[in-house]
């Protein structure tokens, strides 16, 4: 575990716990990941619990977390978590791209409907999709999500082409996402500190490919979204921008230009340092840094942790403690 005070909150003044996780509840089907959490005996669940009364985030955004179409899943984690004493009695989650047919071959192996043909990766429809859990209300009638938006449509892409040819040919190009979960705002309406942005997302990883480097053309082009997205923003409310990017600005594979202009971005304060958050292989066992969690600079950070949980997922949770910079 790290966890580090770094400044002192007026006597009168709350501090707010936010975190991000990727949790990996992701199961081989549709409804398995529901069956698990109402079994009550599964280990990965109970680690997941374990943590959360742990470090008992006010907010928290979550990824790799199977999705239903009636929330049901999420439903039941959250009142497991609220049978242990900690409460979420608002919640926001949406369907991701991952596992939505396309009916057209994406990956370009000459076969369809592979999971690797859905609009993002997934062998069922919503399979490793995000949730926010939050103890205050979320305004749901003014989240923004991009999760339809066209890779094409985005600018500056790198989608990948053969030759003058897009990956995969016109009709590939007229239809592939950009996202390969999705990409949300979520305002949260906080008692102490207004409305908070949070911004999340999960990446694909910048691999499974070929030379046309399809994922990490894609996993480049997510995590620059946002760095256009902040360089138009111009509200004034403070945000915080949190999720899996799967990419580590120095190690690993992938292309690192994305992600090292957004943690270099002039609003954007990286508590963490280059800290790991996940360890995926045993060749590797020091680690990647591939989750984020990245306050604007409204913000004064009192604490910060990485608390990592094997048992429950090889990603650790990252968790900020946060006052205004301004008050």
């Amino acid at each position: 575990m790290l966890a580090l005070a770094c400044a002192a909150l007026p006597a009168d003044a709350q501090p707010l716990r936010v975190a991000t996780f990727n949790a990996e509840l992701t199961r081989k089907g549709p409804g398995l990941l529901l069956r698990d959490i109402l079994k009550g005996d599964d280990p990965q669940i109970s680690a997941f619990t374990a943590l959360l009364l742990k470090v008992r985030p006010d907010i928290i955004a979550l990824q790799g977390v199977d999705y239903d179409l009636k929330g049901t899943a999420v439903q039941a984690l959250v009142s497991t978590l609220e049978s242990g004493g900690l409460s979420y009695p608002h919640r926001f989650t949406a369907a991701p791209n991952a596992g939505q047919a396309s009916g057209l071959d994406l990956n370009g192996d000459g076969r369809l409907g592979d999971a690797d043909d859905a609009h993002g990766f997934g062998r069922f429809n919503g399979m490793g999709g995000m949730a926010i859990l939050s103890r205050f209300p979320v305004q749901r009638d003014v989240v923004e999500d991009y999760t339809p938006l066209l890779w094409r449509d985005f600018p500056g892409n790198i989608y990948p082409m053969i030759g003058a040819a897009p990956f995969g040919g016109q009709g590939v190009h007229n239809v592939h996402r950009l996202s390969s979960r999705g990409h949300w705002v979520v305002p949260v309406e906080t008692p102490d500190n207004g409305t908070l942005r949070l911004m999340t997302f999960h990446a694909t990883p910048p691999l499974y490919d070929g030379d046309e480097d399809r994922n990490g053309r894609r996993n480049h082009d997510e995590v620059a979204f946002w760095n256009a997205y902040l360089d138009e923003d111009e509200r004034t409310e403070p945000f915080i921008l949190l999720g899996t990017a799967n990419i580590d600005p120095k190690r690993g594979s992938g292309r690192r230009g994305a992600i090292r202009g957004l943690l270099a971005h002039p609003l954007l304060q990286n508590p963490f340092g280059d800290a790991p958050t996940a360890i995926f292989s045993e060749a590797m066992p020091e680690g990647l840094q591939v989750d984020y969690l990245l306050p604007s600079t409204d913000w004064k950070v009192i604490a910060q942790g990485i608390e990592t949980a094997p048992g429950a997922s090889r990603h650790s949770l990252l968790w900020v403690d946060l006052g205004r910079a301004n008050p």
